[in-house]
């Protein structure tokens, strides 16, 4: 274990100090869109049409960190407006420290039950929400392993995940187990090793915020083709009524058209 203390710590000291600038524009972004390194709208909040549920990277501060965490927020309500999202970062049980990378899971189960709390608590009290996540290195293992350890109900209800710096990427074959493949979005930067099933972190593995507006993008996508299939499934349900009630289906009047969210 020793020698592999020594190869995370030497990896974190050569991230920290290799690429100074890249993690500067996160600060800022922060600044200017209002998304901090700390995010509780699901905790503290109230309920929104969509609740983006994120675990940071390793050391990271807060619960959102900086470097992808609060981009891909603010991205969600620059696109489907701020009074529509809510933001919360996985916190208490996952501390996101380093040595817990080098476990099976490649985090720990604390960590993993911290998330699937957060997923609970966005059904539980808000069970008219879509879901959709989002996890950075570390982060990334433990929202893939909290997905795959959610009830059916929950995991319906989370419509969209993206993935940075995936941990479990060739584990885990670039998706999420037991959960569609075509709702997970892995970004994996070119020269990042964490991808590659290794514990070495190069200056690429910090790269991630420029991938906010697409990731946001996904995950928009996500969520309006899940109200596409809301919608479609209740105007089928009224259909049904209508007929029943001898009213016909084909009036002509435009009824059928469906909106999506």
């Amino acid at each position: 274990m020793a020698p592999l203390k020594s190869l995370l710590l030497t990896s974190l000291a050569t991230l920290a100090t290799a690429s100074p600038l890249i993690a500067d524009p996160s600060s800022l972004h922060a600044r200017q869109f209002g998304t901090g390194s700390t995010a509780n709208d699901l905790e503290s909040g109230s309920c929104k049409d969509v609740t983006f549920i994120f675990a940071r990277g390793s050391t990271e501060i807060g619960n959102m960190g900086t470097v992808i965490g609060p981009p891909v927020c603010d991205q969600l309500k620059s696109k489907l407006g701020s009074d529509k999202v809510a933001c919360q970062g996985v916190g208490g049980g996952y501390t996101a420290g380093l040595m817990q990378n080098a476990l099976p899971q490649n985090t720990d189960p604390n960590s993993i039950s911290a998330a699937k709390q957060m997923f609970t608590m966005a059904n539980s009290k808000c069970p008219n929400t879509k879901i959709v996540a989002g996890g950075y290195s570390q982060g990334s293992a433990v929202i893939d392993n909290a997905i795959q350890e959610l009830s059916s109900e929950v995991k319906d209800q989370t419509v969209g995940v993206v993935l940075f710096g995936f941990t479990r990427n060739v584990q885990d074959h670039g998706q999420i187990p037991n959960y569609p493949k075509d709702d997970v979005k892995v970004y994996c930067a070119v020269g990042d090793l964490v991808c590659d099933d290794t514990l070495v972190v190069t200056a690429m593995h910090l790269t991630y915020g420029v991938d906010a507006g697409d990731a946001a993008s996904f995950l928009v996508s996500k969520v309006q083709a899940a109200g596409s299939s809301t919608s479609s499934s209740s105007d089928s349900s009224s259909s049904s009524g209508a007929a029943s009630l001898g009213l016909g289906s084909s009036s002509g009047s435009g009824l059928g058209s469906l909106f999506g969210f």
